[in-house]
């Protein structure tokens, strides 16, 4: 069938789930600084069946690391968001383009947390917390950058190899 996940695309999702929570918590002493864009879009140009289970998978198990509160609600919107931004540019390839991509997710981030803080406290609070965040909008967007920069041609290699590989 189908609909249905074969035993190689759970172990699949769970191993790339693993490597996204990985790449983050070894990040986590930097501010604003992660992998966590940049994997998730090679994710959805290889696997994009298994990208929105490793999604929710990371935001479950960030939920178990450091509890809940309201960036649970920004995590359970923004990651699928990259998501879909991803599956409806995939048909321009150029490493370029996601490297842009990146950066501007990193950029607008804080934009686009800021509706959670809309319904809680309203316009100036929703407003307040973007415009004190932007500082760390800027890190996020350069250090998205460079990693894509860096890291999207060979992690691209790597993954296209793991679709490729034929189970026994």
């Amino acid at each position: 069938m189908k609909g249905k996940l074969k035993t190689r695309d759970i172990v699949l999702t769970a191993m790339l789930a693993a490597l996204l929570i990985a790449s983050k918590e070894i990040l986590s002493f930097l501010p604003n600084i992660e992998l966590v864009t940049l994997l998730i879009i090679l994710y959805t140009l290889h696997f994009p069946r298994l990208t929105p289970y490793i999604i929710y998978i990371f935001v479950g198990v960030q939920c178990c690391i450091y509890g809940l509160h309201v960036w649970v609600y920004m995590y359970l919107y923004i990651w699928i968001l990259l998501y879909f931004v991803v599956r409806a540019l995939r048909k321009f390839s150029a490493h370029m383009l996601w490297v842009v991509v990146s950066t501007l997710f990193g950029l607008l981030f804080g934009l686009l947390c800021s509706p959670v803080y809309l319904f809680i406290g309203g316009w100036s609070m929703a407003f307040s917390w973007f415009v004190s965040g932007i500082p760390f909008d800027i890190i996020h967007a350069i250090g998205n950058c460079v990693a894509a920069l860096v890291l999207f041609v060979p992690l691209d290699k790597l993954f296209t190899k793991i679709k490729e590989m034929k189970t026994v």
